[in-house]
């Protein structure tokens, strides 16, 4: 059955309010989970980026049967795939059965900080097969030496695992990409409604969940709720590449001078109206995709999640 769950933004909330987030979108009714892994908000207006993984912690120890999901980690420049192994590893115990690390090429954004060169999208996904190679082989429990073309592990092994390893689903946005995430993803991560991208992964022969998310902005007015979308979220409809090389959030708010409010509220469902949020929703579902996880944009996330448990959860199952 299609599952909705919700997607905690790290780029507008902190650590505290992501933790108490979850909790509450369990109480609500949420099931499952999103959370992003960033080391900078996409632009100063969202205002927030702590550290995922502790984060992670935290939920774990204020929900029970919530299913979250890294929603991306690059494993590949700003974090060693040995580092994302141990973390990954550490957080499936405290999460029993309830973990999914998702993983993406990444963006200049958040993985050129050490001053590294940013690699082009060939080299980036080479670099990620490479990184989830690494991951599972130290999963195993075994010493693991790698001397491969992008990263070297000597005489690493994992002592805490979970009982099992978590599953790792892979992000795909073009079609080069799409191919690597069906070789060796346990499931797809996309955002948006993506019938085409979603046929090519399962083309592709890959399996497992395919994940989608999408923003809203739910407001009582809504007027109010395009000008919130506005305000912070302008990134949301930058084309092309420009998500994937833009270096700082300066820039990002450079490119979105571009961008109207109407442009944003076409893509993002804005108001109180429960129809409008659930054809959004439904678009991704009737896509084939499996699970489909909302961000709510601005404050009120104890409106949104009242309206969700109330009109949307309810219609969609």
């Amino acid at each position: 059955m299609p599952t909705l769950g919700i997607f905690l933004s790290s780029e507008e909330r902190s650590a505290p309010e992501l933790v108490d987030l979850a909790a509450r979108g369990e109480q609500a009714g949420f099931a499952k989970a999103w959370i992003s892994d960033h080391f900078h908000p996409w632009t100063n207006e969202q205002g927030q980026s702590p550290f995922v993984w502790t984060v992670l912690g935290g939920i774990a120890c204020q929900t029970s049967d919530l299913e979250v999901t890294t929603a991306v980690t690059c494993p590949s420049v700003r974090t060693h795939p040995a580092i994302v192994a141990q973390a990954a590893a550490t957080t499936a115990t405290l999460m029993p059965g309830r973990f999914g690390l998702g993983v993406g090429t990444g963006e200049a954004l958040n993985e050129h900080i050490f001053g590294d060169r940013w690699p082009p999208a060939d080299v980036r996904l080479e670099m990620l097969e490479e990184a989830v190679e690494v991951i599972r082989a130290l999963w195993t429990g075994q010493s693991v030496d790698h001397h491969g073309k992008h990263y070297t592990v000597e005489n690493a092994r994992l002592y805490s695992l979970p009982d099992a390893p978590p599953p790792i689903l892979v992000s795909g946005f073009g079609p080069k990409a799409i191919e690597v995430a069906a070789r060796i993803g346990d499931g797809y991560v996309f955002t948006g409604a993506g019938a085409e991208m979603l046929k090519m992964y399962r083309d592709h022969g890959g399996k497992g969940r395919a994940q989608s998310g999408m923003k809203v902005c739910w407001a009582q007015d809504e007027a109010e709720a395009r000008r919130t979308a506005f305000r912070i979220w302008p990134n949301e409809v930058l084309p092309g590449e420009l998500a994937q090389i833009l270096p700082t959030p300066q820039h990002f708010m450079q490119a979105s001078e571009l961008v109207t409010e109407d442009m944003v509220a076409e893509a993002v469902p804005c108001g109180p109206d429960p129809e409008v949020h659930a054809a959004h929703i439904q678009e991704a579902f009737e896509a084939g995709f499996d699970e489909v996880y909302v961000q709510q944009i601005g404050p009120d996330q104890e409106g949104f999640l009242r309206f969700y448990a109330r009109e949307i959860l309810p219609r969609l199952g």
